[in-house]
């Protein structure tokens, strides 16, 4: 398929109600609202498709680019291709649910997560932080350094509460994840959420929420989910 054939197909898919939700959380025009399980008729005919999944990302379409997500070839990409990538991610389910899910196919995942992750840039720390939790929750315990992790619990301890916005929910669940996904430093984590305690966001709402990990971990210790791994990150 050539990307007017899935352009058109996309914009079949469409649905109103599902727009509005998408803009709700920060999407805006162009884009058709189609839901994510919609796409994969059209993904398992096209498999992957690196060439067409850059020019879907090109367009600006929110559609469009989270299906290039879908059928990129992860391995094919590079660094630069990751960072232009991000350059183009407007909002938070582009960077951490497109862009950041994507780069935890890679073996530079790590690298480039952790040049994100010191940007200073809101979205670029969010899919940093967002791409370990990924990472995280699919690859075996030993392809990660214990003490790096370690530094990087220490890390969200000291700097939460002043940390950017989307940033602020990618650290939280950077928590929860290393609780429930790495065994190693689940006690650890554990320690540092309750230390971290709730976590305030959308201050500039009429009324702000707060995150709690510690909770979110105590559900999941309750459930007999610590451990979890995802086969794939992918859907």
């Amino acid at each position: 398929m050539n990307l007017e054939e899935v352009m058109q197909e996309l914009e079949a898919l469409g649905k109103e109600r599902t727009k509005k939700i998408y803009m709700s959380n920060g999407a805006h025009e162009p884009l058709f609202g189609v839901a994510t399980g919609a796409m994969k008729p059209i993904a398992k005919k096209i498999k992957k498709d690196q060439p067409l999944a850059e020019l879907l990302y090109a367009t600006g379409n929110y559609d469009a680019m989270y299906f290039a997500g879908v059928i990129a070839n992860p391995q094919a990409m590079t660094e630069a291709d990751f960072d232009r990538w991000i350059d183009a991610a407007y909002f938070y389910m582009i960077s951490d649910f497109i862009v950041a899910v994507t780069l935890a196919e890679t073996d530079i995942a790590q690298a480039v997560s952790d040049k994100w992750i010191a940007s200073g840039d809101d979205l670029k720390m969010s899919a940093g932080w967002s791409c370990y939790c990924w990472l995280l929750g699919s690859r075996k315990d030993s392809e990660f350094s214990e003490n790096k992790l370690r530094d990087m619990l220490q890390q969200v301890e000291q700097t939460i509460h002043e940390s950017p916005e989307r940033t602020k929910y990618s650290m939280n669940n950077f928590l929860y994840t290393v609780a429930t996904s790495y065994q190693p430093l689940h006690d650890q984590a554990v320690e540092t959420a309750q230390a971290v305690g709730p976590v305030e966001v959308n201050k500039d709402k009429p009324k702000s929420n707060f995150l709690q990990a510690s909770e979110n971990i105590q559900k999941a210790v309750e459930k007999g989910r610590t451990g979890f791994k995802r086969k794939y990150v992918r859907c």
